[in-house]
C-alpha cells in the first residue's frame, strides 16, 4: 500500500510521521525547506505532562533536561502575589522549538518507514478512491502517490488553500514583543505572570510581563502589546523595556544581561470549517490558530498528531474505517473550537479594564486565576481536551461504572504491570495502536505476574482481551483513581478513556471495542461513498 504523504515538516508534521512509523505504517514528508531548522531562543514551546510524555516517547530526548522543567509559578498584580504553585513531575516543559524539532528529525534519521523529500513545495492535489496524488515543484518537482495526505503545513497551508477550505476567525487577537536573555533573575527555574507592575514608565504597553525559564541561565520574556497596536517594536524601545523590568525585578540598578534573541509575537484565532476532505486531513496550524492568554497552539498540534495517527494507521493496516476517520475533525475540532470560544469569553473580561468590575472586590484575584489557567494547563483555558461526545463513545454499557477520569479524558498516567511481568509507566504502552485494557488488582504489585496471571478472574479477562476485534494489550495496575478494586479500563491508543467497567463483561468490553473503531468495518463500496462526502 501506498504510504502517507505528510505536507510540512514543523513539528506537528515530524511527529505524524514519526506517530505512524511506531505503528508500521510509512510516509513521505514533504518538506519545502532545506531540512534544517534556525536557531531562534524567541521561539519556543511549552508541553504539558501529556505532549512532554508523548515527545519522549517518540523521539527517545528527556524533553525536561532538553527544556526546563518549571519549579513553580507565580502570578503578581503590581508587588502583590496573587497566587503561587509548586510543581513536582507534572510541571509543564519550556523548550525552545528549533531544539524539539531537531530532535525529531533526529529521532526520524534512522528511521526506516519515513522518507524526508527536501525542497519539495506543493503545488497540486489529485484525489480519487483509491489514494491521493500529489505534485511538488522545486529542483526535483516530481509526483506523489500515497494512501493519504495530512496537511501538517502550517497557518498559510497550501493544502487547505488546494482543498479551498475556508479558515475564519480574528486576525491579531494579542500582540507580545519578546526576548530571550541570559540574566540571574530571582527564583530561577520558576514562571512569572506579573500584571500591571509598578514602574509602569513606558505606558500601557507595559502593563503585563510574562516570565518563562529556559536552560543554562536564559529566560523568554514577553511583553503584552496594547490592543490594536501596529506600533513598530524598534530596537530601542525593546532594550528600555529589558532594562526596566529587569530592574524592577531587582528591585534596584538593572543586573548584567545578555541578549540573545528578539521577536514580535502576534496570535490569531481562526479554525478551519473542515479537517478533512475525503483522503486529506488538516493538523496543527493548517486547521487551528489559538495563543491568546496563554493558551499554546503547538500543544493542540501535537494532540492532533496522536489523535489521527492511529487512526490512519488502522485505515491503513486494515482498509476503510471511515466512521473512525471521520471522528478525528468531530473529536478535534470540538476541543479546539470550545477552547477558542473560552478565550474569546474571557478576553473582555481580562483585557477590557475599567467599568464596574473594577470595583468588585475579589474580582482582580479571579482575573489572575483565570489567565494563570491558560499557562498552567487548567481549566477550560488550558486543560486537556476530553471527547465525552464523541461518536466513538460506546452507548449503553450495562457495567460501566465511575472513576476519577471522565469518559473521553486522558487516561492517568499510573504505574501498570505490562504482558512480560515488567513494571512501567501506562504511557510508555500508548503509541502502539493496540488497545489497553487494565485491570485494578490490588496487592498484585508485591507478586510475581506469574502467581496470579492464572489466577482469579484473569483467565476470563485473558480470553475476553483475545476475543476483541482490534489488537488489546491486558495490564494490570495496583490502583487507579476512582476506580473500584476488579473494574477493568478500556483505553484508547492515544490514552483517551474510553470505559470503566466493573469486573470482567466480555459483552460490554467487545461492544466499547467495537465502538471504539468507528463500529463495523464497512464494506469497500459503502466505506469510499462515506469517505467522498
Amino acid at each position: 500500500m501506498d504510504p502517507v504523504i505528510i505536507v510540512g515538516a514543523g513539528p506537528v508534521g515530524l511527529t505524524l510521521a514519526l506517530a505512524l512509523a511506531r505503528q508500521e505504517v510509512p510516509s513521505v514528508v514533504l518538506d519545502e525547506g532545506p531540512g534544517k531548522d534556525e536557531p531562534r531562543l524567541a521561539r519556543t514551546v511549552v508541553l504539558r505532562e501529556d505532549t512532554a510524555a508523548l515527545m519522549e516517547r517518540l523521539t527517545g530526548l528527556p524533553v525536561a533536561q532538553a527544556g526546563c522543567r518549571w519549579a513553580g509559578w507565580r502570578s503578581m498584580r503590581r508587588k502583590q502575589v496573587m497566587r503561587e504553585v509548586s510543581f513536582d513531575d507534572s510541571a509543564p516543559v519550556h523548550i525552545a522549538q528549533h531544539v524539539l524539532t531537531g530532535a525529531l528529525r533526529a529521532a526520524l534519521a534512522g528511521e526506516r518507514l519515513v522518507r524526508i523529500a527536501v525542497d519539495s513545495r506543493l503545488d497540486g492535489i489529485e484525489q480519487e478512491s483509491s489514494g491521493v496524488t500529489a505534485h511538488t515543484r522545486g529542483p526535483k518537482g516530481t509526483w506523489w502517490r500515497g494512501s493519504y495526505l495530512a496537511g501538517c503545513d502550517g497557518p498559510r497551508s497550501t493544502v487547505r488553500k488546494l482543498l479551498d477550505i475556508r479558515f475564519p476567525g480574528r486576525t491579531a487577537v494579542e500582540r507580545h514583543a519578546v526576548a530571550a536573555l541570559r540574566a540571574e533573575l530571582p527564583r530561577p527555574d520558576e514562571a512569572l505572570l506579573h500584571r500591571v507592575p509598578p514602574w509602569r514608565t513606558s505606558g500601557p504597553s507595559a502593563g503585563e510581563i510574562t516570565a518563562r525559564p529556559l536552560p543554562d541561565g536564559a529566560w523568554r520574556l514577553d511583553w503584552l502589546l496594547p490592543p490594536g497596536s501596529k506600533d513598530l517594536v524598534t530596537p530601542d524601545l525593546l532594550v528600555a523595556r529589558v532594562r526596566e523590568t529587569l530592574a524592577g525585578w531587582t528591585d534596584g540598578s538593572t543586573p548584567p544581561y545578555e541578549l540573545l534573541d528578539t521577536g514580535v509575537h502576534t496570535v490569531h484565532h481562526r479554525l478551519a470549517r473542515r479537517w478533512r476532505a475525503g483522503r486529506v486531513f488538516l493538523a496543527g496550524d493548517a486547521a487551528h490558530l489559538l495563543g491568546a492568554l496563554g493558551t499554546h497552539g503547538l500543544d493542540e498540534g501535537l494532540r492532533d498528531a496522536d489523535n489521527l495517527a492511529w487512526k490512519l494507521a488502522l485505515a491503513w493496516h486494515h482498509g476503510p474505517h471511515e466512521a473512525l476517520l471521520d471522528s478525528y475533525q468531530t473529536e478535534r475540532r470540538a476541543v479546539v473550537a470550545a477552547r477558542l470560544r473560552a478565550a474569546d469569553q474571557a478576553l473582555p473580561l481580562l483585557r477590557g479594564g475599567g467599568g464596574l468590575r473594577s470595583y468588585v472586590p475579589g474580582s482582580a484575584r479571579g482575573h489572575d486565576t483565570l489567565l494563570a489557567e491558560g499557562h498552567l494547563g487548567r481549566g477550560a483555558l488550558g486543560a486537556p481536551g476530553a471527547y465525552a461526545d464523541s461518536p466513538l463513545a460506546p452507548r449503553h454499557l450495562e457495567g460501566e461504572v465511575s472513576v476519577d477520569t471522565p469518559v473521553g479524558a486522558p487516561a492517568a498516567d499510573v504505574r501498570v504491570t505490562a504482558e512480560d511481568g515488567s513494571f512501567v509507566r501506562l504511557r510508555d504502552r500508548l503509541g502502539r495502536g493496540a488497545l489497553l485494557v487494565l485491570l485494578i488488582a490490588p496487592g498484585t504489585g508485591v507478586w510475581d505476574r506469574k502467581h496470579w496471571v492464572t489466577a482469579g478472574i484473569m483467565p476470563r479477562l485473558a480470553a475476553a482481551v483475545t476475543a476483541l476485534p482490534h489488537p488489546a494489550e491486558l495490564l494490570v495496575a495496583e490502583s487507579y483513581p476512582g476506580a473500584p478494586a476488579h473494574s477493568v479500563l478500556l483505553i484508547r491508543p492515544d490514552g483517551h478513556l474510553v470505559t470503566a467497567l466493573g469486573g470482567v463483561r466480555p459483552a460490554d468490553l467487545y461492544a466499547a471495542a467495537e465502538a471504539t473503531l468507528g463500529g463495523p468495518v464497512e464494506s469497500g463500496a459503502e466505506a469510499t461513498t462515506a469517505g467522498s462526502r
